[in-house]
């Protein structure tokens, strides 16, 4: 089960974004409660000197699997209005729910494509439209993406929290307590 939150990003450029999440997982893998998909509200920067979206939008699922391969991914999009008033990506990034139980920080880097010929740049740039992937789900895969040009543009953070059930019973050793996943994330203890 994980329960928490997407808690805030940091995109200094930009206000008024809103975030989409989903979850990628394997095919022996379901849910069983919550939801797979939402999005947000629309949020302004902070008046302190954080200038951080504040979403605190809430997660909440339940998975169910007889197998760890393709343990579940959370992956995340902001979007926001350019000056024409068109939705356009802000960022995409994701990352693995944590395996240990506990309380856990995750700082996602989100990134943009990029325009991958000069003709691209020239025609998004005058239609007002910057490229974005078909399927939001594609970040969390890893076919294709060897080839996509992109540049990193902001930062989300999520606070989830992880229980897991007969992990141990199955021989799995997944350790305790609350720990934070850095950017590069790999868990390290407080």
């Amino acid at each position: 089960m994980a329960c928490g939150q997407i808690e805030s990003g940091d995109f200094p450029d930009f206000d008024d974004l809103y975030c989409k999440f989903c979850f990628v997982y394997g095919p022996d893998w379901v849910i069983t409660t919550g939801l797979e998909e939402g999005i947000s509200q629309v949020a302004q920067k902070s008046s302190d000197g954080r200038q951080l979206m504040v979403w605190n939008f809430p997660l909440d699922v339940t998975f169910k699997s007889t197998n760890p391969f393709g343990w579940p991914q959370l992956v995340v999009s902001v979007y926001g209005l350019d000056t024409l008033g068109h939705d356009v990506v802000r960022g995409y990034g994701f990352v693995h729910l944590p395996i240990s139980p506990g309380r856990h920080t995750c700082k996602i880097p989100m990134y943009v494509p990029q325009s991958s010929s000069t003709v691209q740049q020239l025609t998004s740039w005058l239609t007002g439209r910057p490229p974005e992937f078909v399927e939001q789900r594609f970040v969390a895969q890893g076919s294709g993406r060897e080839v996509t040009r992109v540049y990193s543009q902001g930062s989300v953070t999520v606070k989830i929290s992880i229980v897991t059930k007969d992990l141990n019973a199955l021989g799995y050793q997944t350790g305790r307590g609350e720990r934070s996943l850095p950017v590069t994330s790999q868990p390290t203890t407080h």
